[in-house]
């Protein structure tokens, strides 16, 4: 096993985790603006108010999103188990 198969490993990994969580991350990161905006239009500043439609909404992108995070979850691991032969031999 190389040291840039070891680094090119890593980096894909971290390009998977980026790419899967980034709907979630993102629609969590529009709703809790919206919220926060809500709440200093409306000078209310209660601390239920901020999570629960965030949670709500991350959610909404995981279920929106799924079938696209099983398949590019899917495709790195095939692409993984595939690169098996060529490390070991």
């Amino acid at each position: 096993m190389s040291p840039e198969f070891v680094v090119g490993f890593a980096k894909q990994a971290l390009e998977v985790t980026l790419m899967v969580s980034a709907p979630m991350l993102g629609f969590g990161l529009v709703v809790g603006l919206l919220v926060s905006i809500f709440q200093a239009v409306t000078s209310i500043q209660e601390m239920t108010l901020t999570f629960i439609p965030k949670i709500l909404a991350v959610f909404l992108a995981m279920i929106i999103f799924f079938p696209w995070m099983l398949r590019y979850l899917v495709d790195f691991t095939v692409r993984l188990l595939a690169s098996i032969p060529s490390i070991v031999g």
